[in-house]
């Protein structure tokens, strides 16, 4: 067996970045950015007003000041300030020229043509103005590359300028179930039958990742037919994921198959727990992923493994899971001979893992929003003791 690490870096080796392409902005949400990204324009292009009010010089307190124009988004003020003079002006306009502090209009009073303060306190040079280039200058490096494109990248990257995005293909992704014992959930189950979770499972899991999802169904524990449905898949898709039949009983047929249709396996067993049977290779142009059919197993080790993988494969720069702190909320045992990952709930600070951790069950993964990391061999460790986890959401 190969240590999680050292398996997420085998794994990763064996997978190249797709091809880059250039999508429409819209079009681009939820794909990594190809290159880095440079601003065409300056934002702000001008001084601009961040609020509604007068804009002034500030030598000219304590006024009164006239009121020459107005300066609204869209429609700047043409000229200039003279000494005692003062626009009217709305969030989001032109600062004239000359004028070097904006006040706010609940601190105004105007009759007629003429405008005053309505007390005493001095305004401050600079006030409420948001300054030529204060968000990023053209040339300015806005996104740097492998960044997710989500609404607040969207955003910069259409403020500098972009109307189209070099970005990272998202993969292909076929998931496929193994198993007599499955039916489709929903239909009707016989005694010896259950629902097939996880392929909606993993579907709901990679929906806000930058991929393409084909269910290729439930395939059955027959060696034949197996190969047959896996080679077609193959050349559809960039990424085969199996559940179940990864492990080496009689009727774990999938690493057979792959194998007799011409598949490199690079690993098939890993230190952990949940999900010890987890399979990797390449078939062809397709990287294939075996998960154990366990619905808790094969979560967790597509948590660890298939979400980094179509990251890395989309263009994404940090693949992995990120690790966070949070206090045990209880004393935990000693670790294993294996990294255990504890479904575990978050709050204020504070990790507790779930009571019930048995990989055949569906219900604790509805409740956790987190896996704590047990390393192997670690001694029993005190409530309170700060713990490593990843969130799931």
């Amino acid at each position: 067996m190969i240590s999680v690490a050292e398996a997420q870096a085998r794994l990763l080796a064996l997978a190249s970045s797709l091809p880059p392409i250039e999508r429409e902005l819209m079009q681009a949400v939820r794909h990594y950015l190809h290159a880095p990204l440079t601003a065409i324009r300056t934002q702000p292009a001008a001084d601009l007003s961040a609020m509604d009010g007068y804009a002034i010089a500030v030598d000219d307190f304590p006024g009164p000041w006239r009121v020459i124009g107005e300066s609204a988004a869209g429609h700047p003020f043409a000229g200039a300030l003279q000494s005692g003079e003062a626009v009217r002006i709305f969030t989001g306009a032109h600062v004239p020229h000359n004028a070097d502090s904006v006040l706010i209009q609940e601190n105004a009073v105007r009759d007629g043509d003429i405008m005053r303060v309505t007390d005493d306190c001095a305004p401050k040079l600079g006030a409420n103005i948001r300054r030529l280039g204060s968000d990023f200058q053209a040339g300015d490096n806005v996104l740097p590359a492998g960044s997710y494109l989500d609404a607040g990248a969207i955003a910069v990257a259409a403020m500098a300028g972009h109307g189209k995005l070099i970005v990272g293909r998202m993969p292909r992704i076929g998931i496929a179930a193994t198993g007599d014992e499955l039916v489709t959930a929903g239909a009707s189950t016989g005694p010896a039958q259950i629902p097939c979770s996880n392929s909606p499972m993993l579907q709901a899991m990679l929906a806000g990742l930058p991929c393409d999802v084909m269910d290729a169904g439930i395939l059955r524990d027959d060696l034949t037919a197996l190969e047959t449905s896996l080679l077609a898949l193959s050349q559809q898709v960039d990424i085969i994921v199996t559940t179940g039949g990864a492990s080496v009983g009689d009727h774990d047929l999938v690493q057979t198959a792959l194998v007799n249709i011409g598949a490199q396996m690079d690993f098939w067993k890993v230190a952990m727990r949940p999900g010890k049977p987890l399979m990797a290779g390449k078939i062809g142009n397709a990287m294939v992923l075996g998960l154990p059919g366990n619905p808790s197993s094969a979560f967790v080790t597509a948590f660890l493994f298939l979400l980094p993988l179509i990251r890395h494969m989309a263009g994404s720069t940090s693949p992995l899971p990120l690790l966070f702190e949070a206090a045990s909320a209880c004393d935990l045992p000693a670790g294993g001979d294996r990294a255990e990952y504890l479904r575990a709930t978050v709050e204020g600070g504070h990790i507790t893992p779930l009571m019930v951790q048995d990989s055949g069950l569906t219900r604790t993964l509805s409740q956790a929003n987190a896996l704590l990391i047990q390393q192997p061999d670690v001694p029993p460790r005190p409530k309170g003791n700060m713990v490593q986890y990843m969130r799931l959401s």
